[in-house]
């Protein structure tokens, strides 16, 4: 496995590789890896020749409240973990790399409707961030096709719109969420968890499955559903920032005829956000 940090040695090795007739992954990750990470790379593996990581944390989609400052670099143990998982080549830049002209001159790519709403809502900017970056590593990698996880539902329904409206061909696939033994989703995030609060943040998936179950059950008032979850998780210790029942194509809330849902929700443990999914057919 290899490292490169500059557009120039990242083209000359990709070249090499496309002359051989190689198909080409991308695994775009802002590093601090875990097992969710790892799965993303072997199911790139799967469907490619050549899996290209890639390490950017990109300040576009942090903001000025956020945790950019505090997000975990963890370069050497990553390639580790990437070179024992398959990854052919890591390509870490920096970001005088990624944006040559500074944040402030940055072309930026909106991708609306379904970045709106949901995390969306409650981070401003945040989706203009990924989907400027990652059309940005699209166009750096060229790959032909790359893998991102479920557990960012809405921020992979966001780069499935800007793939297909802007005419990219690369082929986007969804990886499922890797969990703990208790559920809780595999997240860098939960490095910041303390003990307390990580036996604590296993109630986000139970809500989940609870609400789920109802739903299957027969249950179409959405919005009740919705505050129920909304007080379970307060009465657990966390701070609810949403509990969303969706449309699981357009994102957007759920009607009593929608047969494809998908239940979206973010906490706080602490200061720590937290995020989940689950999707339910009816």
């Amino acid at each position: 496995m290899r490292t490169v940090h500059t557009l120039k040695e990242l083209r000359a090795m990709l070249r090499s590789y496309r002359q051989q007739g190689k198909r080409i992954g991308l695994v775009p990750t802002m590093g601090n890896l875990h097992e969710g990470h790892i799965s993303l790379v072997r199911k790139a593996r799967e469907a490619a020749d050549i899996v290209v990581t890639t390490i950017f944390v990109n300040p576009m989609q942090f903001g000025v409240t956020e945790d950019l400052d505090t997000y975990p670099r963890t370069l050497i143990e990553d390639q580790e973990r990437l070179d024992a998982a398959g990854s052919t080549l890591v390509f870490a830049p920096s970001n005088e790399e990624i944006y040559p002209q500074g944040l402030a001159r940055q072309t930026r790519v909106i991708v609306p409707e379904v970045s709106e709403g949901h995390c969306g809502a409650s981070r401003p900017g945040h989706f203009e961030g990924v989907a400027t970056v990652v059309t940005i590593l699209f166009n750096m990698v060229q790959p032909d096709i790359a893998v991102f996880g479920e557990k960012d539902y809405q921020q992979l329904a966001v780069i499935r719109k800007l793939t297909r409206d802007l005419m990219i061909p690369v082929e986007v696939i969804g990886s499922p969420t890797i969990r703990e033994d208790d559920g809780l989703a595999k997240s860098s995030r939960n490095g910041f968890l303390t003990e307390e609060e990580r036996a604590i943040a296993p109630v986000i998936y139970r809500t989940l499955q609870k609400t789920a179950e109802q739903i299957r059950k027969g249950r179409n008032d959405f919005v009740a559903l919705e505050q129920e979850a909304n007080e379970a998780l307060s009465e657990a210790g966390l701070r609810p920032d949403y509990f969303n029942i969706a449309n699981g194509l357009t994102l957007k809330p759920a009607r009593a005829e929608d047969a494809e849902l998908t239940l979206l929700v973010a906490a706080f443990l602490g200061t720590t956000r937290l995020i989940d999914n689950l999707s339910v057919t009816r």
